[in-house]
């Protein structure tokens, strides 16, 4: 499968191309913007784009009101379409975001059912109980997503909304190319719903790829042969970050322990989460570290770790933003892309993945482990790489078996001869190989 070789950039297409929030129905080509991006994310290494949502929306993106047509806020279908062939003639596979547990309420058959009640031929495309009201006042309840009614839950049940659904995928793979679906909320979506998807991307496009938004729960209930090929790695998330402002790399190594570890009971052996320090949905990782140093460790520990890493556009190079600031100020628009220190380390990290067996698809041993350093190795039949930390301000001498005569830092390019061990500086990382 091409995405566990692949590092993946996510794009907030509304905010970085500057839409208004409120859907204004005006036609502005926006988002041939986002071509001017694509020699920075080749630069940096990516080779695969997520998209947040861009069809046409009430405001945000998830609240959608056609599945078939680009909002006028970032343009039109031909815009996309072109955008897609740079994309791809840059050898950068394409993911976008499948909104399918709601719709916004200006999709056109809530409109209808809210218009013509009973007599609506979508009525049974949704939760409804005549009977009841809405927050806004409709004559009739809803059930909205986790009590959000601006997002109207889809009845994924009922053949016809399926057969709806299944006749966008098909239009989007047709008509763009795409090579992956991101499934928002997948932790809520019908279980033989993601069956059926599964079997119809795959009846129209080789190695089309799946990935869950998953936040907690045994991720195997929905990332299966039958199902999706990935889940969000939330624990981990949590872990990384938390394991930094604390001190505690016990608390990361725990969690990969329990996910990807040598023992038969752990959750994840041999399946490939996607890894992030950041999203559009949460605090930007250089606002929620608390101390700065750690920054280009976070993603040193994220993209050795077992994975596909995923970076969120401007965190690249340390852009801050904090949840409390609300959504917008998590997806913002920028002038242009820039590349600082930080980038480039994480560019040459990047470089290191994507052509390292034992990074892409090693097992994980956890090999020396403190409270503020930490080694593990990743293992293949073809290649070993131990990833190793020092999140300590001073130096520390680690002292483990490398298993050969030699061997040789990808990051420095410098050669370590075993029984010597490791002299890691402080604030430092390592992958040898």
């Amino acid at each position: 499968m091409w995405a566990y070789e692949s590092v993946f950039y996510q794009i907030y297409p509304l905010g970085l191309c500057g839409a208004p929030f409120e859907n204004d129905g005006h036609l502005e080509h926006r988002i041939t913007k986002i071509r001017e991006w694509i020699p920075h994310i080749k630069k940096l290494g990516a080779n695969a784009v997520y998209f947040s949502p861009l069809f046409e929306s009430d405001t945000h993106g998830y609240n959608t009101r056609d599945y078939k047509k680009i909002d006028v806020r970032l343009g039109d279908n031909q815009d996309f379409k072109a955008l897609c062939e740079d994309f791809h003639n840059n050898e950068i596979k394409i993911v976008l975001d499948g909104v399918f547990n709601h719709v916004g309420r200006g999709f056109p058959p809530f409109v209808d059912v809210c218009r013509n009640r009973e007599n609506s031929p979508y009525l049974n495309w949704f939760h409804i109980d005549l009977n009841g009201n809405s927050n806004y006042n409709d004559g009739l309840w809803y059930e909205g997503w986790e009590g959000n009614y601006d997002l109207v839950k889809l009845n994924l049940q009922n053949p016809d909304v399926v057969a709806y659904l299944l006749d966008a995928v098909t239009f989007w793979i047709k008509e763009f190319d795409i090579d992956g679906i991101r499934l928002d909320v997948a932790y809520c979506l019908d279980f033989e719903f993601l069956r059926k998807l599964r079997r119809h991307v795959d009846s129209l496009k080789k190695e089309f790829f799946l990935v869950g938004e998953m936040l907690h729960g045994d991720y195997n209930q929905r990332m299966n042969e039958e199902m999706l090929d990935s889940a969000t790695n939330y624990e981990c998330y949590k872990g990384l970050y938390s394991s930094f402002n604390s001190m505690n790399l016990f608390e990361i190594n725990h969690s990969l322990l329990r996910q990807f570890g040598p023992e038969n009971w752990t959750l994840y052996r041999g399946k490939h989460l996607l890894s992030f320090v950041d999203n559009h949905d949460v605090t930007r990782v250089a606002s929620i570290l608390e101390n700065e140093n750690h920054l280009p460790l976070i993603y040193a520990l994220m993209l050795g770790m077992p994975g596909i890493p995923c970076i969120y556009y401007g965190s690249e190079w340390g852009t801050k933003a904090e949840k409390a600031q609300g959504d917008l100020a998590l997806r913002p628009s920028f002038a242009a892309p820039q590349y600082n220190e930080l980038s480039e380390f994480i560019s040459r990290l990047i470089e290191i993945k994507k052509h390292s067996d034992a990074l892409n698809y090693g097992n994980f041993i956890s090999v020396l482990l403190t409270n503020r350093q930490c080694v593990f190795r990743r293992e293949t039949e073809k290649e070993t790489v131990f990833v190793c930390i020092n999140a300590d301000e001073n130096a520390f001498h680690a002292q483990f078996d490398f298993g050969k005569k030699q061997v040789t830092d990808l990051i420095s390019g410098v050669t370590i001869e075993n029984g010597e061990g490791l002299h890691m500086s402080g604030y430092s990382t390592y992958y040898l190989r």
